[in-house]
């Protein structure tokens, strides 16, 4: 399996827990984006959710893809964000933080009752950098 459907397969993990009417939090990056396009299919079929994304480039993805958007200021409580990790270690201990949506990411994720973490093996490292 290659490094793209890697992360596919950790993003459709992610998707099985959003359900109808979920107001949901939509991380950055790489498997992120991958969310977003599956989220985007479930969409498309008719399912209804909402997202606050944590970037200007994952709010673009969204629109592009017809993903229904909002803020916290709309929607100031969240079921679920669905994000990424930057590294993951044996111990399951992630390091976030990588890009410059750090910010977002954790005031998001503060408004969610639950955050899923998503990542693949070549997130995976024996120590943090």
């Amino acid at each position: 399996m290659d490094a793209r459907q890697l992360k596919v397969e950790a993003a459709r993990a992610a998707l099985a827990h959003v359900s109808e009417g979920m107001r949901l939090g939509i991380g950055t990056g790489t498997t992120a984006e991958e969310f977003v396009r599956l989220l985007a299919e479930k969409v498309a079929t008719g399912m209804t959710v909402i997202g606050v994304p944590t970037s200007e480039r994952t709010a673009l993805l969204c629109r592009e893809l017809g993903v229904p958007l909002s803020t916290l200021e709309e929607t100031p409580e969240l079921d679920l964000t669905v994000d990424g990790a930057d590294e993951v270690d044996p111990e399951l201990t992630l390091v976030k933080g990588g890009g410059g949506a750090l910010l977002r990411e954790k005031i998001v994720a503060a408004a969610s009752q639950r955050m899923i973490v998503v990542g693949d093996r070549s997130k995976k490292v024996e120590t943090h950098s």
